[in-house]
């Protein structure tokens, strides 16, 4: 007899972590980017020694961009996927083994400098892998089209590990690599994309319940799909020919259009509700990364990881806390509300993104844009840790 989704849900009895496809890798990516963090921190300080072949830098930047960025990406398709697809949920075991799969990877490449060459990339590539079958098992039996585009990105994101794992073999500084920037460019496209969707609809809802007359843009419009069209191309164009001047200018050009399709979403008129201006603010360093990546390039290269972090840490770190921090809520039965502790959440990642920027005028500030992270994803774990590993009566008793 076929079933619902809650009514699958609700006959899962094993730990109410399992019981939907956000709970696991929202929580433990979260709990990745602490730990990962806290060794960053004392390896700069030469207080530790990584026991992985990647060199530190390129292990801080794999850690965050395809081990956090992965889990949640995992949370977001596996919740996502069923309402697009009008199919059931992946729950239970199924989802712990994937779940455990993601973790395999992290012990793998943290440990690697022990094991054969090959077997933490093996291991590490085994979860995109895996997740994308399963995705796209979903896509094409629920005749879901519209969203292949979706698992190409995804597709995409496994080729930049891979890509990522091959410098590193070949002793190259991965962290400045091709596959880190291709990897980087295809998440700031899945923003673009999936944040195009939902930030005008959930601005557009807010407006309607607030009785404004301002309504954003409708998404997906001509102007949005030359947007992302030429998103593409320049994205493409800064992974191969980074260096190169008329990349700047490109950069500079793709800055521009996002900060116009921006404007058209009325981001001013939502600064009453933290969890709708987060999106809107989150989105902003999309194009204050690619400008600030564009007019670094013209301006002769020099320290363009400053410029970089704007996408890594402010689009990257601070949609993926936006968003899990509104999808826990939906999903765990609680009111659409942003108290005081989420509000700081929001705060600190941002000031760990600005801080990072002042790393080239001033060295310290490393230590406080790395504190500031570390009180925005240790507020999330406590803030909802609780909700997303209880099951929802628990949770809200």
């Amino acid at each position: 007899m076929a079933r619902s989704s809650s009514e699958q849900i609700r006959a899962w009895r094993g730990p109410a972590l399992f019981s939907y496809g956000f709970r696991p890798f929202f929580l433990f990516g979260a709990v990745w980017v602490i730990l990962s963090m806290c060794i960053w921190l004392l390896v700069l300080s030469g207080r530790y020694v990584l026991p992985s072949r990647f060199d530190p830098l390129s292990w801080h930047a794999h850690a965050f961009l395809f081990g956090y960025l992965g889990a949640v990406l995992a949370g977001f398709l596996l919740t996502s996927v069923p309402n697009w697809t009008g199919r059931l949920p992946i729950v239970g075991w199924r989802l712990a083994a994937l779940f455990l799969l993601w973790c395999a990877g992290r012990v793998a490449v943290f440990f690697s400098a022990g094991l054969p060459e090959a077997f933490a990339p093996i291991v590490d590539l085994a979860f995109p892998v895996v997740l994308g079958a399963v995705i796209l098992r979903e896509i094409l039996s629920g005749r879901n089209w519209r969203n292949l585009i979706v698992l190409g990105l995804l597709a995409v994101f496994a080729l930049a590990n891979a890509l990522f794992h091959f410098e590193a073999m070949r002793a190259e500084l991965a962290a400045q690599g091709t596959g880190l920037r291709l990897g980087v460019a295809t998440a700031v496209m899945m923003i673009a994309v999936i944040g195009g969707r939902i930030i005008p609809s959930f601005t557009r809802n807010w407006l309607v319940r607030m009785e404004r007359r301002a309504r954003p843009a409708p998404p997906m419009q001509g102007f949005d799909r030359l947007t992302l069209l030429f998103s593409l191309l320049v994205l493409l164009l800064w992974v191969v020919r980074p260096a190169q001047t008329y990349t700047g200018v490109a950069l500079c050009l793709f800055g521009l259009c996002h900060l116009a399709r921006q404007v058209r979403w009325q981001p001013h008129q939502t600064w009453r509700d933290p969890l709708v201006w987060v999106l809107h603010l989150s989105y902003a360093f999309i194009p204050a990364g690619a400008l600030a990546l564009g007019l670094t390039q013209l301006a002769g290269g020099a320290n363009t990881a400053a410029a970089q972090h704007l996408w890594m840490s402010g689009a990257i770190g601070a949609m993926t806390l936006a968003v899990m921090t509104r999808a826990t809520l939906g999903h765990t039965g609680q009111a659409l509300r942003a108290d005081g502790m989420t509000v700081g959440i929001y705060l600190c990642i941002v000031g760990a993104t600005l801080a990072r920027g002042l790393v080239p005028l001033w060295p310290g500030a490393t230590n406080a844009s790395g504190l500031l992270w570390l009180l925005a994803f240790a507020g999330f774990v406590l803030a909802y840790g609780p909700a997303l590993w209880r099951a929802k009566a628990e949770a809200s008793s």
